[in-house]
């Protein structure tokens, strides 16, 4: 089990990257998370949805992703807490205080999970959540030691020397940690070493010595694994390649959620595009960056970032946008609120029942507590109705959308409701995920703004990383002696 001092000290992509080593040496390998919270979500094969480090884990074993690579999913939304998948399906809408109460009660279900994952391979690499030093969160505990306790398995903890800090990190670790805990973990690794990694000799031999933790290795920075998908969008950055017009701006909702969706466009180097955070306390400066495209992403909780969005006045913005001749794209929950209303009956993801859209759709939404869990593929077609590109992808939104008259759809092969778009095709929305992800589909789209593509499909991109960083491992650690620690 590879846990950590903090969140974003590099263990999903430890994992994802000793998967890989170990899946090229023959291995049945498969990933496990026992507790994971990100809105970002892939659906899995047999019809549920887990965490999307879990499923880019999964492809770096080479393995379909399951429900039971990640038993447990928190998905936050505003004001009402966070939704609880258990198992791949909706369980409960819970506060964070409401949820410790019954974490107890989910042990069985996550042991049941990692006990048929373990059935079937040579090798589970488990990823703990957060903070292995987060002892006012140990009881009942499923996502760290508690889990390792459960489970007996050896725990690797990694650090992350480029935040600085790392050997207070691990040894404040192990001197929170009870002895029963601290006596399960087997080593430590420290990630993200940028210049000579001999520097850190004597840093690794204090960490030994205060803690009695044997050291595996230093991990060097690998700069390509930004370009993987990742579950918290902290991790969004401003981008923008060149001055002038911009290509694309994108606005980073508060509750945004699959914004994986975005990065086979930030990959491609000829694309300017700019990152926009919407913050109600920040409205939107007089004057706006022009730009060819704006895309609204996918949101948890879709009315809230809605009003928030009017709030910070981009809705006139992008009304004026589209006067002008430009484009908007709206993706999921983006897709909902480019239509004419949104009505939330249940009080799913907020407790406004009903909001106007932006309006420059014809379509209306009502936001019901069943879940749209699909993989589907397609026809991307232009204004015409004519396929002007192949796309592979997912669906996963509480959401119905229905046409208020005559529209068109912007792909074919999927539900009626799954897009919509206007008559010169210069609006459109989707239900659809990935769908920038095929070489194909991203060209013909980004055609339409008198762009081009030159990135491969992403699954060639991920693959090419994914290899490249488990040579990195490799050369930097002793896979066979982290192998050897397995039990």
């Amino acid at each position: 089990m590879i846990q950590g001092t903090g969140s974003n000290v590099g263990k999903s992509s430890l994992v994802a990257g000793l998967a890989r080593a170990y899946t090229r040496r023959g291995l049945r390998v498969l990933p496990f998370k026992p507790q994971n919270m990100s809105n970002n979500a892939a659906v899995t094969v047999d019809g549920g949805e887990i965490g999307r480090a879990q499923a880019l884990q999964a492809f770096a074993c080479r393995a379909l992703p399951e429900t039971d690579m990640n038993p447990v999913l928190l998905k936050p939304t505003a004001e009402t807490g966070a939704q609880v998948i258990l198992q791949g399906q909706i369980w409960q809408q819970m506060s964070a205080r409401d949820y410790q109460h019954v974490k107890r009660d989910l042990l069985g279900p996550v042991m049941e999970s990692y006990n048929r994952l373990a059935a079937k391979c040579d090798l589970v690499l488990v990823e703990g959540a957060g903070a292995a030093s987060e002892v006012n969160l140990r009881a009942h505990d499923i996502a760290n030691m508690g889990f390792a306790r459960a489970a007996d398995l050896p725990v690797i903890l990694a650090g992350d020397i480029d935040r600085g800090g790392v050997i207070a990190n691990l040894v404040g670790t192990k001197i929170v940690m009870a002895s029963d805990d601290a006596a399960q973990v087997s080593g430590f690794i420290i990630n993200k070493m940028r210049g000579d990694t001999s520097l850190f000799t004597a840093g690794m031999e204090t960490i030994s010595h205060h803690t009695g933790w044997d050291a595996l290795g230093i991990v060097p920075f690998y700069p390509d694994l930004r370009r993987l998908p990742a579950e918290d969008s902290l991790t969004l950055e401003a981008v923008s390649h060149r001055a002038g017009v911009a290509d694309i701006i994108v606005l980073i909702l508060p509750h945004i959620a699959n914004f994986d969706d975005l990065d086979p466009l930030l990959d491609e180097p000829d694309l300017d595009i700019r990152l926009v955070r919407v913050d109600k306390n920040a409205p939107v400066a007089p004057h706006v960056p022009r730009s060819r495209l704006i895309i609204l992403p996918g949101s948890k909780s879709v009315i809230q970032d809605l009003t928030i969005l009017k709030q910070a006045g981009w809705d006139e913005i992008i009304r004026h946008h589209v006067a002008a001749g430009e484009h908007v794209w709206g993706l999921c929950g983006g897709y909902q609120m480019l239509g004419r209303t949104i009505s939330d009956p249940e009080a799913v993801e907020s407790p406004i029942a009903e909001a106007s859209g932006i309006g420059l759709l014809d379509v209306d939404t009502v936001i019901r507590r069943e879940k749209s869990l699909i993989a589907v593929q397609g026809d991307i077609l232009d204004g015409k109705g004519r396929k002007s590109g192949i796309f592979e992808g997912y669906e996963i939104h509480c959401g119905t959308t229905s046409p208020t008259g005559p529209h068109k759809k912007l792909i074919a092969a999927a539900s009626s409701a799954s897009s919509a778009q206007t008559e010169d095709g210069r609006v459109f929305g989707t239900y659809v995920h990935g769908l920038f992800d095929t070489h194909d589909a991203r060209k013909s789209l980004l055609a339409r703004i008198g762009r081009g593509a030159t990135q491969p499909d992403r699954s060639v991109v991920m693959n090419d990383i994914l290899n490249g960083f488990a040579d990195h491992l490799e050369a930097h650690l002793n896979l066979d002696d982290l192998l050897h620690r397995a039990r």
